[in-house]
């Protein structure tokens, strides 16, 4: 019963959802633009997916953790212009919250596309990469403040040089942690029954960031290619 109301308020809010697209045509799942599914495809893709990949991730997680919440929590951000993201986070218990907006669960185009995000944002957490992140960013933040003070640098200019370390600290390892969450995000999507290559098609539609320096994620060829690589190995039987 919850499910159904779940889907039912879900397929509402899609339908709701201000990104552009034409009215829909056709019978229901009918795609509503370029690639595009109706909302209630998008609904129904998202509470399958979330009731598959959930459980896969959450016994990778106790198999390759200790002492850490595998206990996922999955919400959906409904506040207008949230635009199109995934994220994961802790909550203030340390439970691990992984966020969809309505705008990626539309723009979504099949089941496998939400079933990587999925498996990705779970990845890093068990993979640690949000503490990481922190403690980086506090390293980071230690040393240039160190520097500056040592520099004889005023105060504000003390206060910036830490935000700056602070900023440093954190994307020093930005792009190694996206790609390890996408190889641990292929072993999940796989696992839960669904294509990671073609669930990873998503990184084609969004800007390329290239081999930016100090950037936050890879070049989207990289993860392509992190995926066709773990892919092959858990084929042939190797990875997993």
């Amino acid at each position: 019963m919850f499910r159904s109301f779940l889907l039912v308020a879900l397929m509402a809010l899609l339908a709701a959802c201000d990104l552009p697209a034409p009215p829909p045509t056709g019978a229901p799942g009918a795609p509503v633009g370029p690639g595009r599914v109706a909302p209630d495809t998008a609904a129904r893709n998202f509470i399958e997916v979330v009731n598959r990949v959930e459980p896969v991730a959450e016994e990778l997680c106790r198999s390759r953790t200790r002492g850490i919440d595998c206990d996922l929590l999955i919400l959906v951000d409904d506040r207008p212009g949230a635009g199109v993201n995934a994220f994961q986070s802790v909550d203030r218990r340390g439970r691990p919250v992984i966020v969809f907006t309505l705008g990626i669960i539309a723009e979504a185009r099949n089941a496998d596309e939400l079933a990587f995000v999925l498996g990705h944002e779970a990845a890093h957490h068990f993979a640690g990469h949000l503490q990481a992140q922190q403690e980086n960013a506090a390293a980071g933040a230690i040393v240039f403040e160190g520097l500056a003070a040592r520099s004889g640098l005023g105060a504000r200019d003390i206060v910036r040089a830490r935000e700056l370390g602070a900023l440093i600290g954190t994307r020093a390892y930005s792009k190694a942690y996206e790609l390890e969450a996408d190889r641990l995000g292929t072993i999940i999507t796989w696992r839960a029954g669904y294509d990671p290559l073609r669930g990873a098609e998503f990184f084609t539609r969004i800007p390329d960031p290239g081999d930016e320096f100090l950037g936050t994620h890879p070049p989207n060829a990289a993860r392509m290619q992190a995926v066709r690589d773990t892919l092959a190995q858990l084929r042939a039987g190797r990875g997993g």
